[in-house]
């Protein structure tokens, strides 16, 4: 039996993967997406470098959204989303070397690139752009709250956790409640349960993201998915809807699969 792809071309279908293969392809596909998150830590930091240095002006552009334009053919808008990704991580940065002592350097090359590596997504470093310092701030209380309890010096995979989890919450933090919230407990404890399924609902779309990014449609995107919900235990239409939900942020995303 055949199946065809997005462009329409014909492809042999395939033989079923054993186990071990399907686990072989799901640690290529892991090491692939940090790969990718190292190169965003390691684009931020040179954008950083390269915009506090004013480095359009020796090259005889007008702007950074200029210079982006002719030397590398990108839009305004990702010129700067690249700011905006390089602000954030930026941010981030200086909450955990003030926090702790992993690295104090603002030095450029490797070892400052290396330092900015988070695990964080593009996408999410856009999300948190405009509230940084609330994540900034969330992450210092936390960092501070574990060296006071004596967990001195930190290591990297607990500061990387703080990070991530602190990004994860400020992105996926609800809006405020209405005024006139019920008072009634039962009423509420019911709001809190929604809103942490929504909340690692959230984190499950990020996941489908990573796997078949936004621009594939629903049908293109469940070819892609299919096979990870499976491996998860996940029905395929709450990835789907999970993956909405994660574009979207509108929670009427969910309605009639996961909520």
């Amino acid at each position: 039996m055949a199946r065809h792809d997005q462009d329409g071309v014909v492809e042999p279908a395939r033989p079923p993967l054993t186990a071990a293969r399907a686990r072989e392809v799901t640690a290529g596909l892991r090491e692939a997406m940090d790969d990718v998150r190292r190169s965003v830590a390691t684009l931020a930091a040179r954008v950083r470098d390269a915009y506090a240095a004013r480095i359009w002006l020796p090259l005889g552009h007008s702007s950074w959204v200029s210079y982006c334009g002719a030397e590398f053919g990108i839009s305004r808008a990702q010129a700067y989303r690249l700011l905006e990704v390089a602000r954030a991580l930026a941010a981030i940065h200086d909450a955990v070397t003030a926090s702790t002592e992993l690295s104090r350097t603002r030095d450029t090359g490797p070892a400052a690139e290396a330092a900015l590596d988070y695990g964080l997504s593009q996408r999410a470093l856009v999300d948190v752009c405009a509230r940084r310092g609330d994540v900034a701030r969330l992450i210092t209380r936390r960092l501070a709250t574990l060296t006071h309890n004596g967990q001195t010096p930190l290591d990297e995979p607990t500061v990387r956790a703080v990070v991530r989890q602190a990004v994860h919450e400020v992105r996926t933090a609800p809006p405020p409640p209405p005024a006139c919230l019920s008072a009634d407990p039962a009423l509420a404890a019911l709001r809190a349960v929604v809103d942490d399924l929504a909340a690692s609902t959230h984190a499950i779309g990020e996941l489908m993201l990573e796997v078949a990014p936004a621009y594939l449609s629903d049908t293109e995107a469940a070819d892609v998915l299919a096979p990870l919900c499976e491996q998860i235990g996940e029905p395929l239409d709450h990835g789907l809807a999970a993956r909405r939900y994660a574009i979207s942020g509108d929670r009427r995303a969910l309605h009639g699969t996961v909520l």
